[in-house]
C-alpha cells in the first residue's frame, strides 16, 4: 500500500528531517519527495510505501498530525487511491 503525505506551513529548518524520521520510526519508506518554498511557505508532497508499516495507519496519521500541530504545520496522510480519486478529472 502506498500513501501520500502533504505538508504545508511556514518554512523552518528540519521539516523534511522530522517527517522522514517519523516515517522511519514506523517503517514507512519514502519513495518520492517534491517540495518547494513559496515566499516563506513550505509545501511538500511525499509518496510513501506503507507495506511494512509497524503500526496502525490511523496511529501513523495521528502521529504526523500531532507533530504538525507542534510545528505549526498542516500534515495530512491519505491512501494513494483516495488521493488519486480526489484529483481525477
Amino acid at each position: 500500500m502506498r500513501a501520500v503525505i502533504t505538508v504545508v506551513g511556514k518554512d523552518m529548518v528540519g521539516i523534511l528531517a522530522k517527517v522522514s524520521a517519523l516515517c522511519s520510526e514506523c517503517n514507512v519508506n519514502v519513495i518520492e519527495v517534491s517540495q518547494s518554498i513559496l515566499q516563506d511557505m513550505f509545501c511538500m508532497i511525499m509518496l510513501v510505501d506503507m507495506s511494512k508499516i509497524n503500526t496502525e495507519f490511523a496511529s501513523f496519521s495521528d502521529r504526523l498530525t500531532a507533530e504538525g500541530d507542534r510545528m505549526n504545520l498542516v500534515i495530512h496522510v491519505m491512501h494513494e487511491d483516495v488521493f488519486n480519486t480526489m484529483h481525477h478529472i
